[in-house]
């Protein structure tokens, strides 16, 4: 009798030992039908609705390198949309998505609807990479998404306001930042290009 008490007792100090790991062990180890599963990044948490207003898991992107992009349609950078759709066809085989986030930040130069976004964008520049819902990407309307990726302690050393329309953070298969470019280069510059080729190697 006291050695089934002792193993009880053994048991049930080993369940707690499992329910006191910290957060971030949890998330690096789950186990699904026997399967352990590396934790995805902070990016692959959020939910956000796309431009026809269906809302997507970032985490279905779990495995792929990602660029994501604030766009704006009147912006004297909207010209590239053209070589980030270059990027994408190029780069999509082999594991990369590019995901735009309009923006009505700057000089009010996204102020179509979703629908109008999505027009613009297929008809003049043949867009087909992932277009999200329009949303702030800076000041007290901020979208969760890009308080967490301005955050200069959250998102370190990557953090920082944004301070135009196509500003560019790039991540690794694992949801975690890399890199960031800011408004003026170009989505086909040689650095950019080397470290998405990079990261979709690794």
């Amino acid at each position: 009798m006291r050695q089934c008490k002792i193993v009880l007792v053994l048991v049930f100090v080993g369940l707690g030992l499992c329910s006191c790991r910290r957060p971030e062990e949890v998330e690096n180890n789950t186990e699904l039908g026997g399967v352990v599963e590396m934790a995805a990044g902070k990016l692959h948490s959020f939910v956000m609705n796309d431009i026809d207003g269906k809302p997507v898991k970032l985490s279905k992107y779990q495995g792929k390198v990602v660029l994501v992009v604030n766009v704006a349609s009147k912006c004297g950078y909207t010209k590239q949309y053209g070589p980030l759709e270059e990027l994408y066809n190029k780069y999509k085989g082999q594991g990369l998505v590019i995901l735009g986030f309009p923006a009505n930040n700057f000089l009010k130069q996204e102020p179509g609807s979703d629908a109008e976004i999505k027009e613009f964008c297929t008809t003049k520049f043949n867009v087909t990479f992932p277009m999200f819902s329009k949303i702030s990407v800076k000041g007290k309307n901020i979208h969760p998404l890009y308080a967490y990726l301005t955050d200069k302690k959250e998102n370190a050393p990557f953090g920082g306001q944004i301070k135009w329309n196509f500003n560019k953070f790039l991540f690794d298969k694992a949801g975690k930042t890399i890199a960031r470019y800011p408004s003026d280069t170009d989505p086909l510059d040689k650095v950019l290009i080397g470290d998405i080729e990079k990261a979709l190697a690794e």
